[in-house]
């Protein structure tokens, strides 16, 4: 199980990126609130093909303790590709340091996606292991988890606190199945 308490990065430059659907727009804005409630220097730029649900997602996500120069992210120091094609496009401009975290259930050939060297890639189906979980559509927060467990980005109780906050009041119900999703990734 991953240290519960591990210290923060100061920086984190993360693409998240997959299919419209898929909640990477979602994760970027739990990943952004962890920075806002730490009190960081925050930026999230969402970008999503016209058709949304089905097309393709990404957001940026930048913390930092320092000012944040621009939101458009060419050189991350992390990504989560919930898919083929965005591991494909994202996944060769991380900086050597990084990390990716793959859900091979939609890239299943990820493995042939050639990283920089020194970049630590991490592949697992999250998608199905979320299904088989009882956690459907909760992929994102599972890869979520594993980004946090490999980076500790924030403090778990900060990451704790932006799931609750990022889930709408309308969807109270959602909350605890989320904090199971992310317990999956980190306990990867």
């Amino acid at each position: 199980m991953a240290d519960q308490t591990r210290p923060t990065t100061t920086e984190l430059l993360c693409v998240l990126a997959g299919f419209g659907g898929q909640g990477v727009l979602f994760a970027g804005k739990v990943l952004a609130y962890t920075g806002l409630i730490d009190g960081r220097q925050v930026s999230w730029m969402p970008s999503y093909g016209p058709e949304m649900r089905g097309g393709t997602a990404n957001c940026n996500v930048s913390l930092s303790t320092e000012p944040i120069g621009s939101p458009f992210i060419t050189r991350p120091t992390a990504l989560i590709a919930m898919n083929q094609p965005s591991l494909e496009k994202f996944g060769a401009t991380v900086r050597p340091g990084g990390v990716v975290v793959v859900d091979t259930t939609l890239a299943m050939n990820a493995q042939d996606v050639q990283l920089q060297e020194g970049v630590s890639g991490f592949y697992f189906p999250a998608t199905k292991m979320a299904e088989e979980a009882g956690l459907k559509g909760l992929a994102n927060i599972i890869c979520l988890g594993k980004l946090w467990a490999e980076t500790g980005f924030c403090d778990r109780e900060v990451l704790d606190a932006a799931i609750e906050k990022c889930v709408p009041p309308k969807k109270r119900h959602l909350l605890e199945p989320n904090l199971r999703a992310v317990q999956l990734g980190i306990d990867l």
